[in-house]
């Protein structure tokens, strides 16, 4: 073998070497990758793979700082990237960011204090409703997640039992002080509430970690009903409740259901989304749960966001 050929064989041994390397930085490996699909409008944390071979339920990727992260989030509180969606805790930041973009701190400011002090004849006149709702949660819901929490105007209704531990799920940061204040007037001590700032379709809790998920006026004003009402039976433990309360759409070939369509799009527009035409209770009963207890009521002080409905429904 002449020395010329023996070069040639050397180089070639060494770029096999290179291909089978176990670095991460690898060419062939960095081929086989999956993008991030992040414009993808439907149940967007399914969307998200790291790996070109998907994640098995329940399991890790190779990868130490998922381990870590979510160690780290599982020593404090049932917060923690969701195994059904296997997504990592930054995916639910990208979510939050598309489906509820950033908006000026004044104005997340200005639309939480609206809201805190813009409602206080809708709830006297649904209080009795809630009263009745709310008692279905009894001593054994320890645990419950408020979808859409806002300024905290349910946390009467069951945070005075000091062994309650609250997640209050909200986009808009500025309704946390408001909602903690709610807190303390309920007698629910601060140690056992924590504000979440995230949407209805990427809930950053475990699979099975609450006892009673709680959502009122919410569903209206989420970018995905469906996903979102997945992501609730997904935290919810099996024999868990979900209460709610929605307006939907007034019946077809109504005055009321007329205006409702006319000022639709402005009503997204000035109310952060908020859409008056959703028929949220056909939604609710498509959902999936065992059982759902479901009434319609119309509310005087609800104006064109009326009628309502409301209700329990069973995983």
């Amino acid at each position: 073998m002449t020395e010329e050929r023996r070069k040639k064989k050397k180089k070639k041994g060494m770029n096999t070497m290179i291909l089978h390397s176990p670095f991460p930085f690898r060419i062939k490996a960095s081929r086989s990758s999956t993008p991030i699909k992040a414009s993808s409008s439907s149940t967007p944390i399914k969307d998200v793979a790291v790996e070109s071979k998907p994640l098995r339920r329940g399991g890790f990727c190779s990868c130490g700082r998922r381990h870590f992260l979510e160690g780290a989030a599982a020593s404090c509180l049932p917060i923690r990237p969701s195994k059904a969606s296997e997504a990592s805790q930054s995916d639910y930041v990208t979510v939050l960011n598309r489906v509820h973009p950033p908006r000026p701190d004044w104005y997340e400011e200005f639309y939480a204090s609206v809201i805190n002090s813009s409602m206080k004849a809708y709830e006297a006149e649904i209080s009795g409703y809630k009263s009745k709702l709310f008692n279905n949660l009894g001593k054994d819901a320890k645990k419950v997640m408020e979808i859409g929490i806002g300024t905290g105007p349910n946390l009467r209704y069951y945070g005075s039992d000091a062994d309650v531990q609250v997640f209050g799920i909200d986009p808009n940061k500025k309704m946390e002080k408001y909602a903690k204040e709610a807190a303390m007037a309920a007698g629910l001590p601060l140690a056992n509430f924590k504000f979440i700032q995230a949407v209805g379709e990427a809930i950053p809790l475990s699979d099975a970690s609450v006892d009673a998920v709680v959502g009122t006026l919410v569903l209206c004003s989420v970018k995905d009903v469906d996903a979102t009402l997945r992501e609730l039976m997904r935290v919810l433990k099996p024999g868990g409740i979900y209460l709610f309360v929605e307006h939907v759409a007034a019946k077809d070939g109504t005055i009321l259901r007329l205006i409702q369509s006319v000022l639709d799009p402005l009503q997204q527009t000035v109310s952060d989304g908020c859409h008056l035409t959703r028929e949220t209770g056909k939604n609710i009963l498509k959902a999936g749960f065992s059982g759902v207890d479901l009434s319609n009521i119309f509310l005087s002080n609800a104006s064109i966001v009326s009628p309502h409905v409301y209700g329990i429904a069973h995983k």
